[in-house]
């Protein structure tokens, strides 16, 4: 048997049909290019102090400091500046990049542990005090350990945990994870709790519930509060100038402020040492940046 298309549907009489506009979304090649210039514009203000740096790290002490400036250098580019200041006697800048590292990724790891499972209980479960404990939460983010450095320099020493990368990771640990429990908090509550019954009813027990189903939806927040304390470990340094008195335990943070002396400074190892404390960062953020859409589009399409 034949297959014939179906007759097209004519509209009514009296009733006009306007053509579909396959073209709507297009821009004129005019506003195209005004869009790309002011991004540029916008891009190069905000990347502007780091060419600076950038710069800076590749001239000499005498060009830095010429009046007038030089802001390129004219002197060749001192490549020498990244190989001289990691064997400078003052500053073993070798370990103070590892102890950033062990800090600010075992810090970050020791919030996931403790937060995850806090903001599902307190955005699942009602008990006695929930609010309360959610406010007096939120209040401890207003302090800050630059405030806290002599008690919290007391208390490490009681507990013998002065001049340790442990003291640090508790501390940098303590100082955001209020931050972690409340984003996490607002994305494990904004899930349907009939998802949870209907993994309940399947068999699913709480802990399964928890890691199977619900973390891959809240994604987005893991990986919020993830940015938020690896930076903020990462550069954290009022606590580790007063706890950290070993030169080989103190992070990136830290050993920068050995380059500027009373007298002198050298700017060409301070702008050096800047630009690697920056690139372990932005690599954090390239990384995870594919996960943060992929979270924020999983579920979007069924």
């Amino acid at each position: 048997m034949a297959i014939t298309a179906p007759a097209p549907v004519r509209p009514a009489a009296g009733v006009s049909v306007r053509p579909r506009r396959y073209g709507a979304d297009r821009v004129s090649a005019r506003r195209m290019w005004g869009r790309t210039a002011v991004g540029a514009v916008i891009a190069l203000l905000f990347l502007t102090p780091y060419l600076i740096m950038l710069a800076g790290s590749l001239k000499t002490r005498s060009e830095i400091l010429s009046v007038p400036p030089a802001y390129l250098p004219r002197d060749g580019l001192q490549f020498g500046n990244y190989q001289s200041m990691w064997s400078t006697p003052e500053t073993p800048l070798t370990y103070n990049l590892v102890s950033t590292v062990v800090i600010a990724v075992f810090a970050t790891l020791l919030v996931l542990m403790v937060a995850t499972p806090a903001a599902y209980y307190t955005a699942r479960f009602s008990f006695p005090g929930r609010t309360v404990f959610l406010f007096l939460v939120i209040v401890t983010q207003m302090l800050q350990p630059a405030v806290l450095t002599a008690g919290l320099f007391r208390q490490m020493l009681w507990l013998d945990l002065n001049d340790t990368w442990l003291a640090m990771i508790l501390i940098n640990a303590a100082f955001n994870l209020s931050f972690a429990l409340w984003i996490m908090h607002s994305f494990f509550a904004a899930i349907p709790r009939e998802i949870d019954e209907a993994a309940q009813i399947d068999g699913a027990g709480r802990l399964k519930v928890l890691f199977r189903i619900n973390l891959p939806l809240v994604w987005p927040g893991i990986v919020t509060a993830v940015i938020f304390t690896f930076v903020s470990s990462w550069n954290e340094f009022a606590a580790s100038l007063v706890i950290m008195s070993t030169a080989e335990n103190q992070p990136l943070s830290v050993a920068l402020t050995k380059f500027i002396g009373q007298y002198a400074t050298s700017w060409q190892y301070v702008f050096g040492v800047s630009i690697v404390a920056i690139v372990p960062v932005i690599i954090l953020f390239a990384v995870i940046e594919k996960r943060l859409i992929g979270g924020l589009t999983a579920g979007a399409v069924k």
